[in-house]
Parts: C-alpha cells; structure tokens; sequence
C-alpha cells in the first residue's frame, strides 16, 4: 500500500488572483454597509478554536506571540483580541486582504500587527521570528488547491511552518479537505500530533464522518546527526 497522498485537484481558490479580486469586492462592502465578510468554514469552527485555546491556559499565556496564517478579513485574530489575546500577528499574501483586515481592526481600535507575507518564501518567514501559537483555518487547504506544483508547495508550507513555531509551541490547523489521517501522514516528518479538537461529526452510509478537522500539532525538534 502505497504511502504517498494523493494530491488534491487544482482550483482557482489556490490562487492568489482569487483571492485578491475577493477581497477587493468585500472592501468595497465594508466600505460601503460595514460587512467584514466571510468567516472560512463558519464561526463555529473559529469559536470551537478559540474556546479551546482558553482552555489551555497552563500552555497558551495571554500574552504569548501567535500568529494567524492567511488571515483574510482578521476577524480570528479580532475574536482572540476581544478574549484578551495581546500579542498578534496575522499574515496573508493578499495585499487586499491586509488592507481589509487593517481598517476593521482599525475601527475597532484593537492593536494587531498585519503584514503581507509570502509563506511560501523562507526569507519572508524566517523574517517575522517564531511564535508560541501557529493558527491556520483554510491556507493549507488553499494551498492544496494551487493549480501546479502543489506537491512542492505543501512541502515548502510545511518546512516554513516548523521555522516560525517554538520549540514548546503548538500548530493549529483546520481543514475542510484533508482527513486527520491524511494530516498526520503529511506533517509526521515535522510535526507531533497533540490532539485533536472535536468537530461536528454526521453519519453516511454506516460510517462516521466530519465536514472539518480540527488538529493540534507539536513540532518535532531536529538532531543533528554526526
């Protein structure tokens, strides 16, 4: 049996010029009626997170560096500011994107660091130093989804990932395309399972199922062989 993933199919929600006429549409909207736009996946799946993040008081401190990767509109990071979250960082490859997510937290006069970044850039990653909490809802799908070379891309994610967590750290990821299984084959190389954070589940054709899957990685620490 082989043990290779099997890639997902190309879309246009991997690509950046999706996202960006997107976000030029729902700028206009908060413009115009004061909409933030969407929440990815829906805000169950963000207050799931997010409650389960209070609970970890004793590993995750108020004041902890975490940073939300491919933030969009920021509402992730405005929700975790409003819990009483100091210390954050959200980063997108859409200039729109930051733009919008900018001038809602902006109206909210809340303080949250936004920043274009590439994440499939080293430099850029390696530039913005490590973080006690990684958070991703949805880049990783949309990285799955590029048209080419996503094999490549996944891989790259993956490293870059592991270079901006803390040793002590944790990686939250959601995705909406990838099993849990899938998930920890992917990332085993890097990446500890920690646990996974319960999803509505539904039940088909006498199987058990989830629409999203929420995981908690560890990162796995690298040894230097002699």
């Amino acid at each position: 049996m082989s043990d290779e993933i099997e890639e997902l199919e190309g879309s246009e929600l991997g690509t950046k010029e999706f996202w960006e006429s997107s976000y030029m549409r729902e700028i206009k909207n908060y413009r115009d009626h004061g909409d933030v736009g969407e929440v990815w996946f829906d805000e169950d799946s963000q207050n799931r997170i997010i409650c389960w993040m209070a609970k970890q008081e004793d590993v995750i401190k108020t004041d902890d560096a975490i940073i939300d990767l491919g933030c969009g509109n920021g509402m992730m990071l405005i929700e975790l500011a409003r819990e009483g979250y100091t210390n954050l960082t959200g980063i997108d490859y859409s200039p729109k994107a930051i733009e919008l997510s900018r001038a809602i937290c902006k109206d909210q006069e809340l303080a949250i660091d936004y920043q274009v970044v590439d994440l499939m850039s080293e430099s850029e990653v390696i530039a913005l130093g490590q973080f006690k909490v990684v958070h991703d809802k949805g880049t990783y799908d949309a990285i799955s989804l590029h048209p080419e070379d996503t094999k490549a891309m996944r891989t790259n994610y993956i490293a870059n990932v592991h270079q901006m967590l803390q040793d002590d750290g944790l990686f939250i990821l959601t995705s909406c395309n990838w099993t849990e299984s899938e998930l920890v084959q992917s990332f085993r190389e890097q990446f500890t399972l920690r646990t996974v954070i319960p999803t509505p589940t539904f039940k088909f054709g006498g199987k058990v199922g989830s629409v999203v899957t929420s995981i908690v990685f560890t990162k796995n620490k690298k040894t230097n062989l002699a």
